[in-house]
């Protein structure tokens, strides 16, 4: 049995021969870059990163004030009316054209070889999240949408996550019991209603998430609907605390 020492020095050495044979892209085009999940500079000027002022609890990017200081402690107007059942959201972009650019690929085009840089991309976006999760949890795809797709994009980024920050995942944790409308036509009573009773923790896995820490994984973050719903899930399941963390967040047009 190889010892634990040798295997920590063989995983390295294993990605550094990788690296030179398949040296890493830029995350939007072909271009030679350091490492996975960095942009070539060009690339880099065209990416959206959320920043401060966003909103405490959902993270959407909020109008700066010229004050220089204070907003990023606020709340969104939706938010503040009704604050969601999960405590924090993240994403590391906002979802422009550029955003689009990385994700649609990867989510309709089996362009799966991109799960570990967006990975890599949400990690320094969310650390101060990855770092108090217990466990990894990706949103659920119906299983009708499952066969169409062959694979859930979510829960490609959860298992990279867990990889890159050392966290446990649990990918079957929860399920979408009943295939809804698409959203994106739907406004947000629209969408509630439509995920109402429609996502729950699987029954087996309940045990797994009593009194954790869950950060959920999720590729595009648009209202928060379904986010709120999976979060009402886990809390149900007697989760202790949900977070949420994108790769990108669809800015709210009033804060436009």
């Amino acid at each position: 049995m190889l010892s634990s020492h040798f295997v920590s020095w063989l995983k390295p050495f294993g990605m550094h021969v990788l690296d030179m044979l398949l040296p890493p892209n830029c995350l939007a085009c072909d271009a030679p870059v350091d490492a996975d999940g960095q942009f070539c500079l060009p690339c880099f000027r065209k990416a959206n990163f959320i920043s401060a002022p966003l909103c405490r609890q959902c993270g959407v990017p909020l109008p700066h004030d010229g004050a220089g200081g204070g907003r990023h402690l606020l709340s969104c107007q939706p938010c503040a009316a009704a604050p969601p059942a999960f405590t924090q959201a993240r994403a590391a972009l906002r979802y422009d054209e550029f955003a689009r650019r990385l994700i649609l690929p990867f989510k309709y085009a089996d362009r799966t070889d991109a799960a570990r840089g967006l990975a890599l991309l949400m990690s320094r976006a969310g650390a101060g999240l990855l770092a108090k999760a217990d466990l990894l949890v990706p949103v659920p795809l119906h299983k009708t949408r499952l066969r169409q797709r062959r694979f859930n994009q979510s829960a490609l980024l959860a298992s990279e996550l867990g990889r890159v920050a050392r966290r446990p995942v649990l990918q079957d944790a929860l399920i979408r019991h009943r295939a809804t409308l698409p959203l994106g036509p739907l406004g947000l009573p629209e969408r509630h209603a439509q995920l109402s009773g429609a996502i729950q923790a699987r029954p087996s896995r309940t045990p797994r998430l009593e009194d954790q820490n869950i950060l959920l994984i999720d590729d595009v973050m648009t209202s928060g609907a379904t986010a709120n719903a999976c979060a009402l899930a886990l809390l149900g399941a007697c989760a202790a605390q949900v977070n949420v963390l994108t790769t990108a967040r669809v800015p709210d047009p009033r804060a436009e």
